[in-house]
């Protein structure tokens, strides 16, 4: 499977919080914020127009690109989950000859 970067707009929550996938938590997105983390991320892709954060990274989940977040908690939660890719059973097993 082919992952693909996302455009992430992290709009600010009405306390100035948003998800941080650097830190996979959510945050006061303040200026010791922006200046700890968002300046030297990788991640980092702007300001989004004022009201959060942009940040592009490699997404596994079915979103959107752009994905708009505007509830930084269902974002963190959302992350938490791991896909389990099918594997080949017989792939893994090991055999031994005697």
């Amino acid at each position: 499977m082919r992952v693909r970067e996302v455009r992430h707009i992290n709009l600010s929550d009405p306390d100035g919080r948003v998800y941080c996938c650097l830190r996979n938590r959510v945050v006061k997105l303040d200026e010791e914020q922006k200046q700890a983390f968002c300046s030297g991320c990788r991640m980092y892709a702007g300001e989004a127009g004022g009201k959060g954060v942009e940040c592009v990274w490699e997404d596994l989940r079915p979103v959107s690109d752009p994905h708009v977040v505007r509830d930084p908690y269902a974002e963190l939660a959302s992350n938490q989950k791991r896909q389990i890719w099918p594997t080949d059973h017989l792939s893994t097993c090991m055999v031994f000859g005697g």
